[in-house]
């Protein structure tokens, strides 16, 4: 059976500003109305499998468990299963810990390892290249899927085939053995690879078998191997999460499949697909994969455009007109805005750069920041006071906590709340409002159907999301 291990712990920075280390790229509907992870989920429909796996960090758990649950109607979802990386260490430790995960219950299943952020537009074709795979992982091969490639890219990292794997036919269960995997190449050499017709464009998925998988680590990385099982030893539930022992992951060396295992092993194999894959790795491919209008437009939001073409053009909130230009990426959201020509997408990287040695927090921050019980938008702020709108799910509770440089008055606009400070219960309902002194223990809850809406107005000397002490909380944030 196979066992499908999502990849999402990227942080998508050639994305910027759309995509940020604490909302990145995998959680967004970049192209359509789900998110990249909801949409890989949802490409495992008609296949055989066990719940999933998710692989995140600490900070996109919940964001992760989220998206997970919207898609709770697919009964092969229901019981998906969200591991934690205490801190990112690449690919090989990720699976080995996936792997040893389902090992420990006795199993050895086939591992589907996917990325959250790919786009697939022909799912048939990927469900029949699965297929393939899953024959020649039974027999104890592992598994890469290399991508036709149709233009010499030089963005990617390529696989050179060798000898076809006995039996294979083309077009059906095509395979072969890998004989290289090649690093990304420059111009010149990325069209002798497409001329040769021997190289595929390399996309980070994998299937193979549990064991296998492990026992190739341990003969050419046994330090990511004993890590991995340290690691695991002490696995604990933490509500919807599965939590490692941090110490033993820490001590875990930081390297690829690629080069852990698939370049070491005797038994790689490449099953060639050709199913409308990009990887989305910058606002090009974005441009690429998306619906165009007649004037080969990408237009999301409000956007007008007069005599321009060629354009990717996204924005969250205002307006945005666009007269007489051509070839640009303009992306506007509630707190920055990108304007860049399409053939330096490529560059967004340092400017990222730039605002992490500036320490901006709009490098990891949008202005609209989610939380477990819901979201808040910090609509306005000046030197001592902020203003943030902030939703509460129904159901919901924001932990009992105080503040040590900041007093806060709620103004509800939707909804109904429950307050408690230092001990006292009241409920607020629309145009109702409430004072929170300094140092004053206090806590916020939904005990409504529907979503609590209310504004949100801080003063005092110090306004940071770190002046909060938390006493208790439903989400185990204490």
């Amino acid at each position: 059976m196979l066992f499908p291990i999502i990849m999402a712990g990227g942080t998508g920075t050639r994305l910027w500003p759309l995509s940020r280390s604490n909302y990145p790229k995998q959680f967004i509907p970049l192209c359509g109305e789900r998110s990249m992870l909801q949409e890989t989920l949802l490409r495992l429909k008609g296949l055989a499998h066990l719940p999933p796996m998710v692989i995140c960090n600490e900070d996109n758990r919940f964001i992760t468990a989220e998206q997970i649950k919207q898609l709770n109607s697919e009964p092969s979802l229901k019981n998906a299963q969200i591991l934690l990386e205490p801190v990112g260490r690449n690919t090989a430790p990720a699976i080995a810990l996936a792997a040893f995960t389902a090992v420990a219950k006795g199993d050895d299943p086939l591992l589907l390892v996917l990325a959250a952020d790919h786009v697939i537009k022909n799912i048939p074709a990927f469900h029949a290249a699965v297929a393939t795979a899953t024959r020649l992982a039974e027999t104890g091969k592992l598994v890469t899927f290399g991508i036709k490639a149709d233009h010499p890219e030089t963005g990617y990292g390529y696989i050179r085939r060798g000898a076809a794997v006995e039996g294979a036919v083309v077009g059906t269960d095509e395979s072969y053995a890998v004989a290289a995997f090649v690093e990304k190449p420059d111009a010149v050499t990325a069209q002798s690879y497409l001329a040769s017709g021997e190289y595929y464009w390399n996309s980070g998925m994998f299937l193979f078998k549990a064991s296998r998988y492990l026992a190739e680590l341990k003969l050419h990385r046994a330090d990511i191997y004993q890590a991995c099982e340290k690691a695991v030893s002490e696995l604990t539930a933490d509500l919807d999460f599965i939590r490692i022992h941090k110490e033993a992951f820490l001590a875990c060396p930081d390297d690829s499949i690629d080069y852990a295992v698939m370049e070491k092993t005797k038994d790689a194999v490449v099953v060639p697909l050709d199913a409308g894959w990009n990887d989305v790795g910058g606002f090009a491919a974005l441009w690429q994969v998306a619906t165009k209008d007649a004037q080969n437009n990408v237009l999301r939001g409000e956007v007008f455009s007069h005599n321009s073409h060629d354009l990717y053009v996204h924005s969250d909130d205002k307006m945005v007109a666009t007269v007489g230009v051509n070839d640009l990426v303009i992306v506007n959201t509630k707190d920055a805005v990108l304007v860049a020509h399409k053939d330096y997408t490529q560059d967004v990287k340092h400017i990222v750069n730039q605002l992490k040695a500036a320490e901006r927090t709009e490098v990891n921050f949008h202005r609209e920041v989610y939380r477990p019980w819901g979201k808040y938008d910090s609509v306005d702020n000046g030197q001592r006071f902020q203003v943030k709108r902030i939703t509460v799910k129904p159901g919901a509770k924001l932990s009992v906590q105080m503040h040590h440089h900041r007093a806060e008055h709620w103004i509800v606009v939707a909804g109904t709340a429950l307050v408690t400070i230092d001990g006292k219960e009241q409920y607020l309902s629309e145009n109702q409002s409430v004072y929170i002194p300094i140092t004053a223990v206090h806590a916020l809850e939904n005990p409504g159907k529907v979503p609590l809406e209310l504004i949100e107005v801080q003063s005092g000397s110090y306004l940071g999301e770190d002046d909060i002490v938390r006493f208790s909380d439903k989400y185990g944030r204490v």
